[in-house]
């Protein structure tokens, strides 16, 4: 590859040789996106180290032409991508890098900024703040949550454990917890629905496994608000120290959406925080129609939900907001002398509110995103998705074989095949789990499948922007011919 400037002075590749690169990837991407990713079958099909196989195992001596690099994207790194952005998508929770979020990440990676304090780039935190504030409204959230930007909702939520460990005075910033006769058992709860992210939280923050406590659910997937009232006085009773409660807004399995007035109450009572993960569904607010999904939600002290999930930014951008921001400051802020800024008057210093130094310039494709679709038109979208899952829900609930296993508040339908000739125990778990391997063989669409009440459920996670009612009706006749395939053997 060309390079610019001299052997004393080495530059960057040449800007012209830059310029045509970038024109072949874009008329790539647009055509890519254009066709929904229909090209690709949407689930790889290469073998484990099929790519590495095909990889040399030293990094070139000497640049390597534009053109064999192209090549081997098209030849070696291609056929080894699961496409999430494929409109076939419909496994774990569907997403979409839209073409806009998709510019403004560009001119992220362009720009390079690093956005630690407000001094290294004051557009990445104002920029960031404001873009928050913009969604806090959307969602119809107290005005006065603090929000800024993460990767993901599993770090997110761990940063909010860790706040409600500061909030508990136990002098954990100075003093740590190995090694202390003078601190209680901690606990941390959440639904048996929740996400495995809580869990680990309370692994990366020295509570344990044993720090962590499963509520059951209701007959809708849904916290057991009783059940988590028994636990905690269990709890205290036996001289563990309640921290916090985890709810979920839209769980991960069938996006159930626990009671969180009722929550709210109970932390209220006991002195616990109260986190809301709502990484998936809290997007379905900005529809006024479902803003109830967040009842309560403006009691919590903090609250996550995930642009790059189903507001079409490219992964990874999480919001978290709360209303204690000097909490997690207290928690997260160090600032070693070669940090400390000569800024007079009021900033922020978005370094301070987490583990992480370095930070993106993640607002740029959220701010992009929202300006070209505009809220209404997000909402335009939201409802499009929740309508095809609707009737999606609507034909397996009449179809004679097929069992919708959850309710069906958004745009995730979950079912199982069940009765004759597979029963309903282990054999037809058996059974759906082969019709589920058999559909994504297919290279149409992507499903993935969860455990409900100890039985394989399949799931379908509408939420792709170009996710057609095609797409789901095809999705729909290979439910049908997979199964009476199955059935003929």
């Amino acid at each position: 590859m060309e390079e610019q400037g001299t052997l004393e002075h080495p530059g960057d590749i040449d800007a012209e040789v830059f310029r045509q690169q970038a024109h072949r990837m874009v008329d790539w991407v647009a055509g890519y996106l254009a066709d929904g990713g229909r090209a690709y079958p949407v689930l790889s099909r290469v073998e484990p180290g099929e790519v590495a196989s095909k990889l040399p195992v030293a990094a070139p001596e000497h640049g390597e032409d534009p053109d064999t690099i192209w090549r081997d994207f098209e030849h070696v790194v291609l056929p080894g991508v699961t496409h999430w952005n494929h409109a076939g998508f419909m496994a774990y929770f569907g997403i979409t890098g839209s073409a806009p979020g998709i510019l403004g990440e560009l001119l992220s990676a362009a720009l390079n900024v690093n956005g630690m304090l407000w001094r290294t780039c004051p557009s990445a935190t104002e920029l960031e703040v404001v873009v928050l504030g913009w969604l806090r409204r959307a969602l119809g959230l107290p005005e006065e949550l603090f929000g800024f930007l993460t990767d993901t909702a599993s770090i997110s939520s761990m940063l909010a454990v860790a706040a409600a460990r500061e909030a508990a005075d136990l002098d954990v910033r100075m003093r740590g917890m190995c090694g202390r006769t003078d601190l209680p058992p901690l606990r941390v709860y959440a639904s048996d629905q929740a996400h495995s992210s809580i869990a680990k939280a309370c692994l990366a923050l020295g509570l344990g496994l044993e720090g962590y406590r499963a509520i059951p659910h209701d007959a809708e997937f849904r916290m057991d608000v009783a059940a988590l009232e028994e636990a905690v006085a269990e709890d205290r009773e036996a001289g563990v120290l309640p921290l916090a409660v985890v709810a979920t807004v839209g769980t991960t399995s069938t996006t159930s959406v626990d009671p969180v007035p009722a929550i709210a109450d109970l932390c209220e009572r006991e002195g616990m925080w109260l986190h809301v993960d709502a990484a998936y569904a809290g997007s379905a607010a900005i529809c006024p129609e479902h803003r109830s999904c967040l009842d309560g939600c403006e009691r919590a002290d903090s609250f996550v939900f995930n642009p790059h999930k189903w507001l079409f930014t490219p992964i990874d951008a999480s919001a978290l907001y709360t209303r204690h921001p000097d909490t997690f400051k207290r928690a997260f802020s160090l600032v070693p002398e070669y940090l400390k800024t000569p800024v007079t008057g009021q900033v922020v210093d978005l370094m301070d509110y987490g583990v992480q130094l370095g930070r993106r310039f993640r607002a740029l494709k959220l701010w992009w995103v929202l300006r070209s679709f505009g809220l209404e038109g997000i909402r335009t979208r939201l409802r499009h998705h929740i309508e095809m899952a609707r009737k999606l829900s609507n034909w397996v609930d009449a179809h004679p074989r097929l069992k919708r296993t959850a309710p069906t508040p958004f745009s995730v339908v979950c079912f199982r095949v069940a009765g004759d000739p597979v029963g309903d125990g282990e054999e037809a778990d058996r059974f759906n789990l082969e019709l589920m391997e058999r559909i994504n063989a297919s290279g149409e669409v992507y499903l993935s499948h969860t455990r409900l009440d100890d039985r394989i459920s399949l799931r379908v996670a509408i939420g792709n922007l170009r996710t057609t009612p095609a797409d789901v009706e095809r999705l729909r006749s290979l439910i049908d011919r997979e199964l009476e395939c199955l059935s003929a053997r």
